[in-house]
């Protein structure tokens, strides 16, 4: 079979293209704050996991196989975000980055992992900082139609503590008795409660199947 070529004559391989590397922005949940995994870097940063893509591989499995080799995570769950493709990104040459979105429950992550907190100073390798600013945004928009789709809280949770999420979240204050109006239909009652430090007893909840939340709400949460 001959091998194809263009109106000029030339083949694919007569002209230059760049590498591919896929990098994986994870975001979770700690210490009431949400962060970001990294890994370190050979320039002395901060980077998320990532990795080139290899010749005839799908970039699912390269986003995986950047997880596991590189930040130890198995088996997370990520979805493209963006394709970034400055031709000076990269200072080893032209490479375009893939860029994919997780977001894990902390009691997920592997024992030692370096996490930075996303409303930090990220002084980050390439344009790693601005992967994350958009994975960030992606994760606003899932937060703003379902009730904690990640399950950072875990499968029990008071109000307060879903609205300490989604105000850290959000990076704004929610009144309370709104907050409850919002959220109340993706909710079910345990029948339990657990002790506050100050004030009544508060009661456990749980997402309710899909977890959706109203229309409004993401004019609630990004007023």
């Amino acid at each position: 079979m001959n091998e194809w070529t263009d109106s000029s004559g030339k083949s694919l391989t007569d002209y230059p293209r760049p590498s591919v590397a896929v990098d994986v922005a994870v975001l979770t949940y700690s210490d009431d704050a949400v962060k970001v995994l990294v890994v370190k870097h050979r320039l002395g940063k901060f980077a998320l996991p990532g990795t080139f893509l290899h010749e005839h591989e799908l970039l699912t499995a390269a986003a995986d196989r950047a997880l596991r080799s590189k930040a130890g995570l198995e088996n997370a769950e990520f979805h493209q975000l963006a394709i970034l493709d400055d031709p000076h990104r990269d200072d080893r040459g032209w490479v375009l980055s893939v860029a994919h979105a997780a977001a894990v429950p902390e009691t997920d992550l592997p024992v030692g992992a370096i996490l930075l907190d996303v409303f930090g100073a990220l002084d980050m390798a390439f344009d790693h900082s601005e992967i994350v600013g958009l994975a960030l945004a992606d994760l606003r928009s899932r937060y703003a139609r379902a009730l904690d789709p990640a399950g950072f809280l875990g499968d029990t949770f008071t109000v307060p503590q879903l609205r300490q999420l989604y105000e850290v979240l959000f990076d704004r204050e929610l009144q309370k008795d709104s907050f409850r109006r919002h959220v109340v239909d993706a909710l079910i009652s345990t029948g339990e409660y657990v002790r506050a430090t100050t004030g009544r007893p508060a009661e456990l909840y749980r997402r309710s199947p899909g977890g959706s939340l109203p229309p409004q709400a993401l004019v609630f949460l990004t007023a």
